[in-house]
């Protein structure tokens, strides 16, 4: 019995390397995927993911919105009467693309050592919040990124960012 299962791993293993090398194949020949691979943490399974989530480009007005296509925006409740409160994410859109991106967030805040200010704005939220709101972070601001260089044709530059402004604190006259 043990055999068998051996057996049935060896296959399986075998598959995967089979179809990662055709995806590594595609990504290789296709010149958006390996401009959004430039971004720190992206690899080719988030650049293809994106790609084939998206299909058009141009559908999305804004770059901003395609965070929220794929559920990566907290959810909204609210009454006339009561105080409004963000929920958890709204999960909206295809999972596996939500995923992919939230993979790559990750491996931007855990892994990637060198700086970057998509990575440096992460860990602040992470400092302030939890590294998990952190993640759903940076892959919602991650989406509009890439959107935004498969729009305009653009590399990523590692060093810019959001202007950081700071806090202005009114003391009483």
């Amino acid at each position: 019995m043990i055999e068998t299962m051996l057996d049935v791993r060896r296959a399986v293993s075998e598959g995967f390397n089979r179809l990662h090398k055709i995806l590594l194949r595609v990504v290789q020949h296709d010149a958006v995927c390996r401009r959004f691979m430039t971004v720190p943490g992206v690899g080719p399974v988030a650049a293809l993911s994106f790609k084939v989530g998206v299909d058009d480009p141009l559908r999305f007005a804004r770059s901003r919105t395609v965070g929220a296509h794929f559920g990566l925006t907290p959810r909204r409740h609210q009454s006339g009467t009561s105080v409004d409160f963000d929920g958890h994410i709204t999960k909206q859109g295809d999972g596996a693309v939500r995923e992919a991106l939230c993979e790559a967030a990750a491996s931007l805040l855990l892994r990637v050592k060198r700086y970057s200010a998509l990575r440096a704005w992460g860990l602040r939220v992470a400092k302030r919040t939890s590294m998990l709101c952190a993640i759903v972070a940076v892959a919602r601001k991650l989406s509009g990124i890439l959107h935004r260089m498969w729009i305009d044709g653009t590399e990523f530059q590692i060093g810019f960012g959001a202007k950081v402004v700071e806090k202005l604190r009114l003391t009483p006259a």
